[in-house]
């Protein structure tokens, strides 16, 4: 390897991105409005198998890479090589940023508690889908979830987070992570209020990917009118947050809760001056070996162009490609990027 310096310094691995035991109605995969498994992958499921992970991680750890994350799509606490990952990270010496629904899923015959122990000690920051601050709110948006039951899961955790903390000063930051849509943001305020009551560090999320015409209706970008109400909730909750602090007196951290600019632009199109937080910062490897520069929907990533397959090319020779420094240069001209939800002032 030459002495180059890279900027990258995060990857996530889609490990298993079609096991997950709830059906939350904005996922592209396990939405009660998606036939994406059925008719995309004829009902198989993708899994990473077990022997390319350590390669992957001798990659990364070469490369300067600080975090690995397992699948942000599915339930990564279900793969069952989890505990390997777990082993790789400390081998490596590499942390783990986690995505996971919060119901710390039974079948694993671990309790919160064990997961917590297993998971703290070696991850920076544990990202909670969350999508209310009521269970009627919650429950309707994430199919099959027992918001009361994930709510004295979250408790348990920090519990568990606190001790870790209190015993080796290594602290893991817990992050709510949520989608902004016009059926849970009138809950925003209360969600950071939650937050602060419960010990979360921080409240962060996206603007809907709309993959179904079912949802389209729900994006906070759908009219001049959405925006405003976007906009009075965003105030909302920077009130709240002055208001309601942490059990330490610290605030809840706030990320990608901006007002939005009302413009017939920007109902199909994000201000030009936004930026990717991604480009040569991060990638993502499909459970199947594809590499991919962002984590927009499947079929939309494939616009932007082959960039290879983990089994035939290495992370450095993608970083180098002639296409992957094509689209670092140009991508704000590309029809996805220019309606990108990433991006961000």
């Amino acid at each position: 390897m030459n002495n180059t310096t890279y900027k990258l310094w995060r990857i996530t691995l889609d490990t298993n991105p079609e096991d997950c035991n709830l059906s939350c109605i904005m996922c592209e995969e396990h939405s009660p409005f998606s036939t994406y498994i059925q008719e995309k992958l004829g009902g198989k499921h993708r899994r990473m198998p077990k022997e390319w992970l350590e390669p992957i991680f001798q990659q990364a750890q070469k490369l300067g890479v600080k975090e690995i994350i397992p699948s942000t799509m599915g339930e990564p606490l279900l793969y069952k090589h989890f505990a390997h990952f777990v082993e790789l990270c400390y081998k490596y010496n590499l942390k783990m940023n986690l995505t996971t629904n919060g119901t710390f899923p039974k079948t694993t015959e671990k309790t919160v508690t064990e997961w917590a122990k297993l998971i703290v000690p070696i991850t920076t920051d544990v990202k909670i889908s969350w999508n209310g601050a009521t269970s009627q709110t919650a429950e309707s948006v994430m199919k099959g979830i027992n918001f009361e039951e994930v709510l004295n899961n979250v408790k348990t955790f920090i519990q568990v987070r606190d001790e870790h903390f209190n015993q080796t000063g290594y602290y893991c930051r817990v992050t709510f992570q949520l989608t902004f849509m016009q059926n849970n943001m009138h809950e925003l305020a209360d969600i950071v209020q939650l937050a602060a009551q419960l010990g979360v560090d921080r409240v962060k999320g996206h603007h809907l990917w709309a993959h179904f015409q079912e949802i389209k209706p729900l994006s906070m970008k759908a009219s001049r009118e959405s925006i405003a109400k976007w906009n009075e909730y965003v105030k909302q909750a920077y009130e709240y947050q002055e208001k309601y602090r942490k059990p330490n007196g610290e605030k809840v951290l706030l990320e990608n809760i901006f007002p939005l600019e009302y413009s017939e632009d920007q109902l199909t199109e994000v201000p030009e001056h936004y930026e990717c937080p991604f480009l040569e910062r991060e990638l993502w490897i499909s459970a199947t070996g594809k590499i991919s520069p962002c984590c927009a929907p499947d079929e939309l990533r494939n616009t932007l162009g082959d960039f290879g397959n983990i089994q035939s090319t290495t992370i450095e020779d993608v970083l180098h490609s002639e296409v992957y420094q094509n689209l670092v240069k140009n991508y704000k001209k590309i029809s996805l990027c220019k309606t990108c939800n990433m991006r961000k002032p």
